[in-house]
């Protein structure tokens, strides 16, 4: 069950890069779109998006600043290096596009247990999408060109002396089928669940909480699936909310959490996750991102919702701490090194994919229904209110008072002797018959 998407916009980053090219404070975007510097800060991580108006009018600000952008970057004039012969409308050489990691020795990229994810190029509409100028890879063919050209007709575009390329013969109605969205999600999910669960594992130490973050994220992006598939990195959107929730204050509650788990078997693995784990939080995530995952530093600051010059102190603290206790892990390779290790070495288990949409659904319909049921039980109160409210005005009984100088009721008391006497003598004296109404004289 996934929700309909609004208005699109751009990725997380590069909402954050056309502010600071423009050069916006969050306060100055914030006071221009009528919301509050945190909000702004949120939207720039990708933790929420704006909705309804809110939406509509940051996606036109974006825009607005990405054409700005584009106007910035069109007035120089063409480098020494440029052909003086080339027409003015030629296109570049294409460059490729990938997403840097940073890979240490003895964690190859591409290995399943890796503390990494392995760079991916990024096609031109996923580049446009991100309101880059970068050009698509070279072995990317044009959307327009639906075949080769015919033989003995050079091709309009290509030109006078240039040589063609022998490219792959492409057949128009027998291409690739398209994935649908379940197997887009479950490619996704296979792909990077292995490192986002070690990764959650460093971050707070704990087996179980890792999988639980891990699959509660994606299921949160499965319930988002339409903006995480439009997404320039969906493996970062889902390790945000990862992290989020592994780092919840509300996860100290739960009985489960406030028990410990058994450390690494290996002496060595021990000493680095317990001095890790004694970093503050945002300390620990900075570190673990920048020296773990290998984002660059304003990727880092984004995604924990900070300034670049507060996550670079940030990551400046952690290093010292953990050169502090840890000489030997002074140089940030050697860091990022023993952290792969120490998380490949743990054998963590993690849900099939069509279990976690089908939890995804699951609890999606239970929220659906509780707020259908809440809803309608809410409707109930108030018509049964209605109905048995008075429809006219009823005036109170007044009160009752005390009426003053009528005597209080008697109670009959006890016989004097007179008439104890005379009631005795009526039951000695009993009469019956017609003498009783007939008069005697005497």
């Amino acid at each position: 069950m996934t929700r309909s998407p609004g208005t699109p916009l751009p990725p997380p980053k590069a909402r954050r890069r056309l502010r600071e090219a423009a050069a916006l404070t969050q306060a100055q975007l914030a006071d221009r779109m009528g919301v509050t510097r945190a909000t702004v800060r949120t939207w720039e991580s990708g933790r929420t998006t704006p909705r309804g108006r809110k939406r509509e009018a940051y996606a036109d600000l974006l825009k607005t600043l990405a054409e700005e952008e584009a106007a910035r970057a069109a007035e120089p004039a063409p480098g020494p290096g440029a052909e003086a012969g080339a027409p003015a409308d030629a296109q570049p050489a294409p460059v490729p596009v990938v997403v840097a990691v940073r890979t240490g020795p003895g964690s190859p990229a591409d290995d399943a247990d890796s503390l990494v994810l392995p760079a991916k190029p990024l096609s031109a509409q996923d580049a446009r999408e991100a309101g880059t100028d970068a050009a698509p890879a070279p072995d990317a063919t044009p959307a327009s060109d639906s075949g080769p050209a015919p033989e003995g007709k050079p091709d309009a575009e290509t030109k006078p002396g240039a040589e063609r390329r022998p490219g792959p013969r492409r057949e128009p109605e027998s291409g690739p089928a398209a994935l649908t969205p379940a197997q887009a999600f479950d490619a996704l999910y296979e792909f990077g669940t292995p490192a986002l669960v070690r990764q959650t594992f460093l971050l707070t130490g704990r087996r179980e909480l890792a999988r639980e973050s891990v699959e509660r994220a994606f299921q949160t992006a499965w319930e988002n699936w339409p903006e995480v598939a439009r997404d320039r990195d969906p493996v970062g959107w889902v390790r945000a909310v990862a992290y989020e929730y592994a780092l919840s204050p509300w996860q100290r509650f739960r009985p489960r959490n406030r028990q410990p788990e058994p450390p690494p078997a290996d002496p060595g693995d021990r000493t680095l996750l317990n001095t890790l784990l004694r970093l503050p939080a945002r300390h620990r995530r900075t570190l673990l991102l920048y020296d773990g995952v290998g984002l660059d530093l304003p990727e880092t600051a984004a995604e924990t919702e900070a300034s670049t010059p507060t996550a670079a102190n940030r990551l400046l603290n952690a290093r010292r701490a953990m050169a502090d206790r840890l000489p030997e892990l002074a140089d940030p390779e050697v860091l990022h090194r023993r952290l792969a290790e120490v998380a490949s070495n743990e054998r963590l288990r993690a849900a099939k994919p069509p279990t976690v949409r089908v939890g995804s659904e699951r609890r999606a319909r239970f929220w659906t229904r509780a707020a259908i049921a809440f809803t309608a039980a809410l409707i109930g109160t108030t018509a049964l209110t209605l109905r048995t409210a008075p429809t006219h005005y009823e005036p109170p009984v007044s009160p009752g008072e005390t009426v003053r100088g009528v005597p209080p009721k008697v109670a009959p008391g006890a016989l004097s002797d007179e008439e104890l006497e005379l009631r005795q003598k009526l039951r000695d004296a009993l009469q019956a018959g017609p003498e009783r109404l007939t008069p005697r004289l005497e």
